[in-house]
């Protein structure tokens, strides 16, 4: 079902959305790292800021939550156990009830072990587990959890927007031509998106459809970076979750 609510982008630090959801005066943010740009935001449109959601505890995504609590007391904040401020503990399968819909919670570990997604109607809130033409750093998990929780999210629906925290689309698509020259999806995507960018817009949201198509990390198991993880010492043999581990590993020392 397509969305009946707007979704806005704030920008916080250098490189973060705060994605606020906004269905009349009522609102829900995700991931605020900061608070003052999102009550800012609040206050000039003079919203109610009725919930949170986090994706997992890392500051730039919830280090603003005790500034909100004092100005929305009433806020409810939903994400994984153990984080300060949260209210409500999430896990796999559960379900926030929202003035604009049902969010459904996806355990998506790999970058932190306590990492979910939400999914609200056609739209996917998924911090920093899928980026668009990338994914996550492996902080706390494996290779083997980061690629099942990719795969996860690959199964939703095509149509599906993909909402990750960070505008890191045109490195990531820097790093995905080196590793998938042959994909002619990724020249025209780098045009599109570079030419967003010039104009200070978000290269954001992506689609799961457009994700499969051109993100080197949804696609590790194809012949076109299979022959490029080789020049970087990877083994004929390896399986898939060899070959995500070679194709992040490279991700981590690459520079265009």
């Amino acid at each position: 079902m397509a969305a009946t609510f707007s979704i806005t982008p704030i920008g916080a630090f250098s490189d973060n959305y705060i994605w606020l959801l906004q269905q009349g005066a009522r609102a829900v943010a995700v991931d605020p790292g900061e608070a003052a740009p999102l009550l800012s935001h609040l206050q000039s449109h003079g919203l109610q800021l009725e919930a949170v959601l986090v994706t997992h505890h890392h500051a730039d995504h919830c280090g603003g939550l005790a500034e909100l609590k004092q100005a929305w007391p009433d806020a409810i904040v939903y994400g994984p156990a153990g984080i300060a401020g949260v209210d409500i503990p999430l896990m796999e399968g559960d379900t926030v009830s929202l003035s604009m819909g049902e969010a459904y919670v996806l355990a998506v570990p790999g970058h932190t072990l306590d990492h979910l997604a939400y999914r609200l109607d056609d739209a996917l809130f998924c911090g920093d587990t899928l980026f668009a033409a990338g994914c996550g750093r492996l902080f706390e998990g494996t290779a083997a959890q980061m690629l099942s929780s990719l795969k996860k999210l690959a199964e939703l629906p095509p149509q599906t927007k993909v909402y990750p925290a960070h505008e890191y689309t045109l490195s990531n698509l820097r790093f995905a031509l080196a590793a998938d020259p042959a994909n002619p999806v990724l020249t025209m995507r780098l045009s599109r998106d570079q030419a967003l960018r010039d104009r200070g817009q978000p290269t954001l949201p992506s689609t799961i459809a457009l994700e499969k198509a051109s993100n080197p990390f949804l696609r590790c198991d194809t012949a076109g970076i299979r022959q490029s993880l080789l020049a970087q010492g990877a083994q004929a043999g390896d399986d898939e979750t060899a070959a995500f581990a070679r194709l992040r590993a490279w991700k981590d020392v690459f520079r265009p």
